[in-house]
């Protein structure tokens, strides 16, 4: 194995136990040292792979993104109807037999207002992101359409903001309630804004 694998497998372990961290605590309330320690790897390294905190946010915020666009472009090439993607897309939000849902490990949700004050960096890594995804959902709309799965909509691209921002209004309000009720009701009324029948 060479030294650059091992030294992104390293630079990996840091990410994927801040992003565990991130996910539950928050990004201002997880100090270095416990990433570190979570991932196994020595204080002093950090700074080899990420200049500042801020920087490991970043390619943390980065990462994740990258992850959920890859998911959801997975999905969008998947068998079935812009309706059923959709529609997988909008339950998986909501927590499933005994797992969490989207909506709990979404850093949308757990970071955007926090970063959208504190990194100008990150919050454009999580903009662009929401913007590639409403994207995605707007595509879908359109294939919808043109399938007949879906109602067509005159401005797929305003409808699928508007969707998109239900669903993360519903999120935090789940999140604040401890209750799907919010993401369940976001369900019901997207189905039956885009039903055909």
């Amino acid at each position: 194995m060479t030294e650059q694998k091992k030294s992104d497998q390293t630079r990996q372990k840091i990410l994927t136990a801040g992003r565990a961290l991130i996910s539950k605590h928050g990004f201002g309330a997880v100090g270095l040292a416990r990433i570190l320690k979570e991932s196994g790897v020595p204080k002093g390294s950090f700074y080899y792979y990420f200049p500042s905190k801020e920087a490991f946010g970043h390619a943390l915020l980065t990462d994740y993104v990258s992850d959920y666009l890859a998911r959801i472009d997975a999905l969008c090439a998947g068998p079935g109807s812009a309706r059923d993607k959709l529609t997988a897309f909008w339950t998986a939000w909501l927590a499933q037999a005994g797992s969490e849902g989207i909506a709990s490990q979404c850093l949308v949700v757990k970071l955007g207002a926090e970063v959208a004050d504190l990194s100008e960096d990150m919050r454009c890594v999580l903009d662009d992101g929401v913007a590639k995804l409403v994207d995605k959902i707007a595509a879908l709309l359109v294939q919808g359409a043109k399938d007949g799965s879906l109602i067509p909509v005159d401005d797929p691209q305003a409808t699928a903001q508007m969707l998109y921002a239900k669903w993360l209004g519903a999120a935090i309000l789940s999140k604040l309630s401890r209750d799907e009720t919010p993401l369940r009701r976001a369900l019901s009324e997207t189905n039956s804004t885009l039903s055909t029948s």
